[in-house]
């Protein structure tokens, strides 16, 4: 067990800091401040940061970290870490982490006893969420789907089921070919697409899947998707193995179908489900 105080010792930190997702002024006082008091900030991309800091006039040193560099950067915040110097690491808009780099280096700082603060700020996902007008509690954030339409269809095979809201990213020249595959699998549910977030052309489209999908074209920007869960689900819960199986017999599967799909539906081997059934 591994307990952090962050504020009780004088171990050098890893500051997660969270920046604005479109408008600059969607900052922190307290981001502000450690970004300016750190000895250097490690950003997803350091042209884009720069226009940040070149805002609030914050010159403290500024390094790249990126997927593509993240073993070798990652060396180098430890080495920073390491001569007890302070380190603050952003990425290009929003949460460090969350879909964007910061995980394996804020993983091996903890496991060296460094102090790793967030500091919180701006979430897509959430300014996505609380503007879609879908049931907020519980939500499911899946982040950016496969672009390969197999495995895309396969990961929303995965989750058609969740009565939980469901949120994406997704780019604008992906928008209409996950748009169509959600119709297929998950069906015509309702939905939210957030665009620009924050920005000078944000507009939240409120409607089913079909009918963003109609006007989905034209649309430019980075997007939040927000989908309503599935409400409909069967639950089996009150039935035992052997009836859940013969449940499916009479609907006029056969045997090993229904031994399938009852396996499928209580998250069990397909062995195990068959000797269940036949063993009883």
């Amino acid at each position: 067990m591994q307990r952090q105080q962050s504020f009780l010792n004088n171990n050098p930190t890893l500051y997660l800091v969270a920046t604005p997702i479109g408008n600059l002024e969607d900052i922190t006082y307290r981001a502000v401040r450690i970004l300016k008091e750190v000895d250097v900030i490690f950003a997803e991309d350091t042209r884009v940061s720069r226009v940040l800091l070149n805002y609030y006039n914050i010159t403290t040193h500024l390094k790249n970290y990126h997927e593509y560099v993240k073993e070798a950067k990652g060396k180098e915040i430890l080495n920073y870490l390491e001569q007890n110097q302070n380190v603050a690491l952003v990425s290009d808009a929003g949460m460090p982490i969350i879909s964007d780099p910061g995980y394996d280096i804020s993983k091996k700082c903890m496991e060296k006893g460094y102090n790793v603060v967030i500091i919180p700020g701006p979430s897509a996902l959430l300014s996505g969420l609380v503007t879609s007008g879908l049931n907020p509690h519980p939500f499911l954030f899946y982040g950016f789907i496969s672009n390969k339409q197999s495995q895309r269809i396969k990961q929303l095979e995965g989750i058609k089921d969740y009565s939980s809201t469901l949120i994406f990213y997704e780019s604008p020249h992906r928008i209409k070919d996950f748009l169509n595959d959600a119709l297929a699998v998950l069906g015509d549910r309702k939905m939210a697409l957030a665009r620009e977030i924050t920005k000078k052309f944000e507009e939240i489209i409120h409607g089913t899947i079909s009918e963003v999908l109609e006007i989905c074209d034209d649309l430019k920007g980075e997007f939040v998707l927000v989908i309503d869960g599935n409400y409909d689900v069967k639950t089996y819960d009150s039935l035992s193995i052997i009836e859940h199986v013969n449940l499916y017999i009479k609907e006029g599967l056969s045997n090993m179908d229904a031994i399938k799909k009852t396996a499928k539906d209580r998250g069990l081997k397909k062995q195990d489900v068959y000797n269940a059934y036949h063993n009883e």
